[in-house]
């Protein structure tokens, strides 16, 4: 790709735009990794660094941070709980965020992707932990020690604030952050989004927790949303 410029995103951190000579304008990351691409994404070799597109139809957190989002708890050197890792799109941008000395705990159910997850991204990254096992029984982990800085939460699954709630009641810190995707057609194909994300919207408050914001993810994900809070239970 010729004539590329990239400068830091403004309001977060190990964050990019890539701009193009095309005068298109994508979001990025310094890749943890470098050579290797998670999926299928452009890798970009700018000012001695090597960058990844970071796609916002593959990733609900690049789409939430192209929606405008004014606070996403996700920084250099954070400990961060990730709750459906699946295959590692999402998770392996937040590694690259994080960085070498963050940590990241990838709960995974289903063992088809999680051993796509060991075999394409957390045994190339050393700041990537999976841990295969059910996000509703979080006393089960094993692998985490101490309280996490933010819960990032993505699970096809009925009660997605409860099983964040309960997640959030043993590993989280008090004042840490959570990003919660609302799949709303996982919770009930019969009602409306909006009366479904306001649902569980109430339940994360009902638990203490200050909601900052809560975004649709329109065009890039339909009839999803991604809610951003702050833990202030403990």
């Amino acid at each position: 790709m010729s004539d590329v410029r990239i400068k830091p995103h403004k309001n977060f951190s190990n964050v990019y735009w890539i701009k193009s000579d095309d005068r298109t304008e994508n979001l990025g990351t310094i890749n943890l990794d470098p050579g290797r691409s998670v999926y299928g994404e452009d890798l970009i070799q700018y000012d001695r660094k090597e960058f990844r597109m970071w796609d916002p139809f593959r990733s609900k957190l690049a789409a939430t941070i192209l929606k405008k989002a004014n606070y996403i708890p996700v920084h250099q050197d954070n400990k961060i709980l990730y709750l459906g890792a699946a295959s590692g799109t999402t998770a392996s941008h937040i590694s690259d965020i994080i960085g070498s000395e963050g940590e990241l705990y990838c709960v995974e159910f289903s063992q088809r992707s999680m051993r796509e997850l060991i075999e394409n991204v957390c045994s190339k990254r050393d700041n990537m932990f999976p841990i295969l096992a059910d996000a509703r029984f979080p006393e089960k982990y094993g692998l985490i020690t101490g309280l996490v800085d933010t819960i990032y939460c993505d699970i096809a699954q009925p009660e997605q604030a409860k099983i964040l709630v309960d997640n959030a009641k043993l590993f989280l810190k008090k004042n840490g952050g959570i990003l919660l995707v609302i799949k709303s057609r996982s919770i009930d194909v019969t009602q409306e989004p909006e009366h479904i994300i306001k649902n569980e919207v109430k339940v994360l408050k009902k638990n203490g927790f200050l909601v900052k914001d809560s975004i649709r993810l329109e065009p890039f994900d339909k009839d999803h949303a991604m809610v951003i809070a702050v833990y202030q239970n403990q």
